[in-house]
């Protein structure tokens, strides 16, 4: 098992925050501020405000990705980090 940790600034592209991998990941996401309304959306390549889940300002979401799943993000406003811890077994 492997841990890796990131601390990523966030724009209005979609950011590649978890890359694909052949083992399914554990993914916990952290939206890195505090002021409200400043909300970190994550999705596929396509990710949009429109087509995405969100998370609120300091709050976590943690997801089970499928091997060979990857999430991307983007920040509303632009700017914001997202703290990502990914926990991936061992081949």
């Amino acid at each position: 098992m492997a841990i890796h940790t990131d601390r990523i600034t966030l724009g209005t592209a979609a950011t590649l925050i978890v890359p694909n991998d052949n083992m399914a990941q554990e993914v916990h996401l952290h939206n890195m501020t505090k002021s409200s309304n400043e909300y970190i959306h994550v999705g596929n390549s396509a990710v949009s405000t429109a087509n995405s889940i969100h998370i609120d300002p300091g709050k976590d979401l943690t997801l089970m990705l499928r091997p060979g799943d990857a999430l991307y993000a983007i920040s509303e406003p632009s700017g914001l980090d997202v703290g990502v811890i990914r926990i991936t077994k061992g081949d």
